[in-house]
Protein backbone atom coordinates (compact mmCIF):
# COMPACT_ATOMS: atom_id res chain seq x y z
CA UNK A 1 0.00 0.00 0.00
CA UNK A 2 1.28 3.55 -1.16
CA UNK A 3 1.93 6.25 1.36
CA UNK A 4 -0.66 7.80 0.21
CA UNK A 5 -3.37 5.69 0.36
CA UNK A 6 -2.38 4.77 3.89
CA UNK A 7 -2.85 8.19 4.82
CA UNK A 8 -6.06 8.34 3.34
CA UNK A 9 -7.15 5.56 5.23
CA UNK A 10 -5.84 6.75 8.37
CA UNK A 11 -8.16 10.02 7.69
CA UNK A 12 -11.44 7.63 6.92
CA UNK A 13 -10.29 5.64 10.51
CA UNK A 14 -10.20 9.08 12.16
CA UNK A 15 -13.28 10.73 10.31
CA UNK A 16 -15.68 7.08 11.75
CA UNK A 17 -14.14 7.79 14.62
CA UNK A 18 -15.37 11.20 15.29
CA UNK A 19 -18.87 10.33 13.69
CA UNK A 20 -19.56 7.44 16.33
CA UNK A 21 -18.47 9.93 19.41
CA UNK A 22 -20.73 12.48 18.00
CA UNK A 23 -23.70 10.12 17.94
CA UNK A 24 -22.72 8.41 20.68
CA UNK A 25 -23.73 11.78 22.73
CA UNK A 26 -26.62 12.67 20.65
CA UNK A 27 -27.98 8.89 20.90
CA UNK A 28 -25.96 7.21 23.59
CA UNK A 29 -25.88 3.19 23.18
CA UNK A 30 -28.57 1.12 25.03
CA UNK A 31 -28.08 -2.51 26.21
CA UNK A 32 -30.13 -4.58 24.08
CA UNK A 33 -31.62 -7.06 26.56
CA UNK A 34 -32.69 -4.21 29.25
CA UNK A 35 -32.30 -1.06 26.25
CA UNK A 36 -30.84 0.89 29.28
CA UNK A 37 -27.87 3.45 28.36
CA UNK A 38 -24.87 2.15 28.84
CA UNK A 39 -21.11 3.33 28.13
CA UNK A 40 -19.73 2.96 24.77
CA UNK A 41 -17.38 0.07 26.04
CA UNK A 42 -19.59 -1.58 27.99
CA UNK A 43 -21.87 -2.63 25.29
CA UNK A 44 -24.18 -4.96 27.72
CA UNK A 45 -25.31 -3.76 30.98
CA UNK A 46 -23.35 -5.86 33.90
CA UNK A 47 -26.71 -6.67 35.38
CA UNK A 48 -27.91 -8.65 32.09
CA UNK A 49 -24.53 -9.75 31.07
CA UNK A 50 -25.24 -11.94 34.08
CA UNK A 51 -28.25 -13.06 33.24
CA UNK A 52 -27.32 -14.23 30.19
CA UNK A 53 -26.29 -17.79 28.83
CA UNK A 54 -23.24 -17.10 26.99
CA UNK A 55 -22.12 -20.90 24.54
CA UNK A 56 -19.86 -22.52 26.33
CA UNK A 57 -17.67 -26.02 25.76
CA UNK A 58 -19.15 -28.53 25.12
CA UNK A 59 -20.78 -28.06 21.47
CA UNK A 60 -21.03 -29.10 18.37
CA UNK A 61 -17.86 -29.44 16.37
CA UNK A 62 -20.10 -28.68 13.12
CA UNK A 63 -23.25 -26.10 14.13
CA UNK A 64 -21.80 -24.86 17.88
CA UNK A 65 -24.71 -26.16 19.74
CA UNK A 66 -24.04 -26.81 23.52
CA UNK A 67 -24.17 -30.40 23.99
CA UNK A 68 -25.99 -31.67 27.41
CA UNK A 69 -23.07 -34.53 27.30
CA UNK A 70 -19.45 -33.52 27.00
CA UNK A 71 -18.67 -37.06 25.64
CA UNK A 72 -20.59 -36.42 22.37
CA UNK A 73 -18.99 -34.83 19.58
CA UNK A 74 -21.88 -33.49 17.57
CA UNK A 75 -25.78 -32.95 18.64
CA UNK A 76 -28.64 -34.58 17.91
CA UNK A 77 -29.81 -32.31 14.73
CA UNK A 78 -26.03 -32.51 12.98
CA UNK A 79 -25.97 -36.70 13.83
CA UNK A 80 -29.40 -37.14 11.51
CA UNK A 81 -28.71 -34.28 9.11
CA UNK A 82 -25.47 -33.26 7.11
CA UNK A 83 -24.53 -29.69 6.64
CA UNK A 84 -23.35 -27.66 3.96
CA UNK A 85 -21.66 -25.38 5.95
CA UNK A 86 -18.02 -26.06 7.57
CA UNK A 87 -18.65 -24.73 10.96
CA UNK A 88 -20.76 -22.67 13.05
CA UNK A 89 -20.56 -20.12 16.08
CA UNK A 90 -22.89 -18.35 17.93
CA UNK A 91 -22.95 -16.34 20.79
CA UNK A 92 -25.86 -17.03 23.34
CA UNK A 93 -28.61 -19.88 24.29
CA UNK A 94 -31.47 -18.51 22.77
CA UNK A 95 -33.64 -18.29 25.56
CA UNK A 96 -35.29 -15.61 27.89
CA UNK A 97 -33.22 -11.88 27.46
CA UNK A 98 -32.02 -13.32 24.14
CA UNK A 99 -35.35 -14.07 22.67
CA UNK A 100 -36.61 -10.84 23.54
CA UNK A 101 -33.91 -8.59 22.44
CA UNK A 102 -33.78 -10.27 19.17
CA UNK A 103 -37.73 -9.71 18.39
CA UNK A 104 -37.00 -6.25 18.84
CA UNK A 105 -33.70 -6.13 16.68
CA UNK A 106 -35.61 -7.78 13.59
CA UNK A 107 -39.49 -6.50 14.69
CA UNK A 108 -39.35 -3.42 16.29
CA UNK A 109 -36.65 -1.45 14.32
CA UNK A 110 -33.93 -1.61 16.88
CA UNK A 111 -31.23 -1.89 14.61
CA UNK A 112 -28.76 -0.11 16.80
CA UNK A 113 -28.89 -3.42 18.49
CA UNK A 114 -26.43 -5.17 15.89
CA UNK A 115 -23.87 -2.96 16.84
CA UNK A 116 -23.54 -4.52 20.48
CA UNK A 117 -24.11 -7.94 18.70
CA UNK A 118 -20.82 -8.02 16.48
CA UNK A 119 -18.65 -6.05 18.47
CA UNK A 120 -19.51 -9.62 21.21
CA UNK A 121 -19.29 -11.21 17.81
CA UNK A 122 -15.50 -9.50 16.93
CA UNK A 123 -14.31 -10.29 20.43
CA UNK A 124 -15.68 -14.01 20.94
CA UNK A 125 -14.82 -15.26 18.08
CA UNK A 126 -12.81 -12.62 15.73
CA UNK A 127 -9.72 -15.12 15.86
CA UNK A 128 -11.32 -18.24 14.71
CA UNK A 129 -13.22 -15.92 11.88
CA UNK A 130 -9.45 -15.15 11.01
CA UNK A 131 -8.20 -18.07 10.99
CA UNK A 132 -10.10 -19.63 8.88
CA UNK A 133 -8.84 -17.14 6.05
CA UNK A 134 -12.44 -15.60 5.32
CA UNK A 135 -12.52 -13.14 2.74
CA UNK A 136 -16.25 -11.46 3.08
CA UNK A 137 -18.97 -11.22 5.14
CA UNK A 138 -22.42 -12.70 3.69
CA UNK A 139 -25.71 -11.67 5.74
CA UNK A 140 -28.89 -14.42 5.13
CA UNK A 141 -31.13 -12.79 2.59
CA UNK A 142 -35.13 -11.78 3.05
CA UNK A 143 -37.29 -12.07 -0.10
CA UNK A 144 -38.14 -9.07 -1.30
CA UNK A 145 -41.15 -8.67 0.10
CA UNK A 146 -40.39 -9.71 3.17
CA UNK A 147 -37.61 -7.11 3.37
CA UNK A 148 -40.14 -4.06 2.25
CA UNK A 149 -42.69 -5.05 4.69
CA UNK A 150 -40.25 -4.82 7.85
CA UNK A 151 -37.89 -2.13 6.38
CA UNK A 152 -34.69 -3.68 6.97
CA UNK A 153 -32.80 -7.11 6.90
CA UNK A 154 -31.61 -7.25 10.70
CA UNK A 155 -28.85 -10.04 9.94
CA UNK A 156 -27.36 -7.63 7.20
CA UNK A 157 -27.31 -4.75 9.29
CA UNK A 158 -25.13 -7.46 12.28
CA UNK A 159 -23.17 -8.11 8.95
CA UNK A 160 -21.97 -4.63 7.96
CA UNK A 161 -21.20 -3.80 11.71
CA UNK A 162 -19.05 -6.87 12.10
CA UNK A 163 -17.43 -6.29 9.01
CA UNK A 164 -17.01 -2.74 9.70
CA UNK A 165 -14.80 -4.03 12.97
CA UNK A 166 -13.03 -6.65 11.79
CA UNK A 167 -12.22 -5.32 8.18
CA UNK A 168 -13.86 -7.34 6.49
CA UNK A 169 -16.13 -6.66 3.01
CA UNK A 170 -19.98 -7.41 3.57
CA UNK A 171 -21.38 -9.02 0.33
CA UNK A 172 -25.16 -8.33 0.92
CA UNK A 173 -25.93 -8.67 -3.14
CA UNK A 174 -24.37 -11.68 -3.41
CA UNK A 175 -26.89 -14.09 -2.31
CA UNK A 176 -30.77 -13.57 -2.90
CA UNK A 177 -33.60 -15.34 -1.33
CA UNK A 178 -35.90 -16.19 -5.01
CA UNK A 179 -38.89 -18.06 -2.72
CA UNK A 180 -40.75 -16.34 -0.28
CA UNK A 181 -40.73 -18.93 1.77
CA UNK A 182 -43.06 -20.02 5.11
CA UNK A 183 -41.33 -18.71 8.36
CA UNK A 184 -39.06 -21.56 9.63
CA UNK A 185 -40.63 -21.39 13.46
CA UNK A 186 -44.07 -22.18 12.14
CA UNK A 187 -42.66 -25.40 10.72
CA UNK A 188 -41.53 -29.09 12.08
CA UNK A 189 -37.99 -30.26 11.20
CA UNK A 190 -38.74 -31.65 7.66
CA UNK A 191 -40.71 -28.92 6.80
CA UNK A 192 -38.23 -26.93 7.14
CA UNK A 193 -35.83 -28.59 5.08
CA UNK A 194 -38.47 -28.91 2.01
CA UNK A 195 -39.44 -25.41 2.93
CA UNK A 196 -35.52 -24.02 1.68
CA UNK A 197 -35.22 -26.44 -1.12
CA UNK A 198 -34.09 -23.93 -3.61
CA UNK A 199 -34.74 -21.33 -1.91
CA UNK A 200 -31.37 -19.13 -2.51
CA UNK A 201 -29.56 -18.43 -5.13
CA UNK A 202 -25.91 -16.26 -6.31
CA UNK A 203 -26.16 -13.62 -8.26
CA UNK A 204 -22.85 -14.67 -10.38
CA UNK A 205 -22.14 -17.47 -12.10
CA UNK A 206 -19.08 -17.90 -10.31
CA UNK A 207 -18.11 -16.93 -6.73
CA UNK A 208 -14.64 -15.71 -6.84
CA UNK A 209 -14.71 -15.81 -2.93
CA UNK A 210 -13.72 -19.25 -1.86
CA UNK A 211 -13.91 -18.77 2.48
CA UNK A 212 -17.49 -16.69 3.58
CA UNK A 213 -18.90 -16.30 6.49
CA UNK A 214 -22.68 -16.32 6.97
CA UNK A 215 -23.82 -14.36 9.30
CA UNK A 216 -27.80 -14.63 10.82
CA UNK A 217 -29.36 -13.74 14.05
CA UNK A 218 -30.81 -17.29 15.21
CA UNK A 219 -29.52 -21.17 14.60
CA UNK A 220 -32.70 -23.31 15.60
CA UNK A 221 -32.05 -26.88 13.64
CA UNK A 222 -29.53 -25.40 10.48
CA UNK A 223 -31.81 -25.59 7.52
CA UNK A 224 -31.66 -22.02 6.65
CA UNK A 225 -27.62 -22.29 7.02
CA UNK A 226 -27.15 -24.72 5.34
CA UNK A 227 -29.65 -23.97 2.06
CA UNK A 228 -27.21 -20.60 2.41
CA UNK A 229 -24.30 -22.91 2.24
CA UNK A 230 -25.49 -25.13 -0.28
CA UNK A 231 -26.03 -22.12 -3.03
CA UNK A 232 -22.85 -20.46 -2.22
CA UNK A 233 -20.94 -23.99 -2.70
CA UNK A 234 -22.44 -24.32 -5.88
CA UNK A 235 -21.61 -21.59 -7.24
CA UNK A 236 -17.85 -21.89 -6.50
CA UNK A 237 -17.25 -20.76 -2.97
CA UNK A 238 -14.20 -23.46 -1.19
CA UNK A 239 -15.43 -23.39 2.61
CA UNK A 240 -18.69 -21.10 3.99
CA UNK A 241 -18.72 -20.94 7.69
CA UNK A 242 -21.20 -19.78 9.99
CA UNK A 243 -21.97 -17.34 13.12
CA UNK A 244 -25.27 -16.64 14.98
CA UNK A 245 -26.42 -14.32 18.21
CA UNK A 246 -28.22 -16.81 19.44
CA UNK A 247 -28.91 -20.50 19.33
CA UNK A 248 -31.08 -23.50 20.60
CA UNK A 249 -29.42 -26.08 23.12
CA UNK A 250 -29.93 -29.73 24.27
CA UNK A 251 -31.22 -29.43 27.11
Amino acid sequence: MTYEKRRTEKLRRIIRRLDGAVLDFLFPPRCPFCDRVVLPEEGVCPTCRKKLRPVKEPVCMKCGKPLSDQRKEYCADCVKQSRSFAQGKALWIYKEEVKTSIYRFKYQNKREYGKTYAAEMAKRYGGWIRSKKIQAIVPVPLHKNRRKQRGYNQAEVLAKELGEILNLPVRAGLLERVRDTNPQKTLNNRERKNNLKKAFKTTENIVQLKYILAVDDIYTTGSTLHAVAEALLEAGAKEVYACCVGIGSED
